[in-house]
């Protein structure tokens, strides 16, 4: 009677486990975005500029350098931050300022970003300064695009592209 009672109980407690873990695998519902909504994601890596100009060496200065490291340039590694705006619908949704990655601070400025939208036409415009001039932006582009609900609408960006790439 005893090893009976024992494996009855040890039955009830799996079946308990089974029926929570079966219970959680599939609540609460997860949505990655909300229902009904469309989705823009806006997500690249991208170099600006040097934070100084490079500078031509003289020709004492490449002769002092080891054979194998001489070149007519020098340049500093740290690059600076770019700016990005995108503007939907004639209100800004994203204005940041990304600062480049490395320990160098040398490396591409990097932006994932994801927003929720209503279905239906939309002005997309995508601005990007990744120069030291600070007045203009150096690249922008104009998109108009119909989203349909559940759609997900990638914006890249490529320079030697042109420019903001939307998908």
């Amino acid at each position: 009677m005893g090893k009976a009672f024992q494996y009855s109980g040890q039955v009830i407690v799996y079946a308990a486990i089974a029926a929570f873990i079966g219970y959680f695998a599939s609540r609460p519902i997860y949505h990655q975005f909300p229902e009904g909504h469309a989705q823009i994601k806006l997500s690249f890596a991208h170099g600006a500029a040097r934070a100084k100009e490079c500078r031509r060496l003289t020709s004492q200065e490449i002769a002092k350098l080891p054979p194998n490291e001489r070149r007519p340039n020098t340049c500093e590694r740290a690059r600076i931050a770019m700016h990005v705006q995108l503007d939907l619908d004639g209100k800004i949704i994203y204005d940041a300022r990304l600062e480049p990655t490395g320990l160098a601070g040398d490396g591409p400025a990097r932006a994932y970003q994801k927003f929720a939208v209503m279905p239906g036409p939309h002005k997309l415009i995508a601005r990007l300064r990744d120069s030291r001039d600070t007045n203009e932006f150096d690249y922008e582009t104009h998109h108009e695009v119909v989203l349909e609900p559940g759609q997900n609408l990638a914006v890249d960006f490529k320079s030697d592209a042109g420019g903001f790439i939307f998908r």
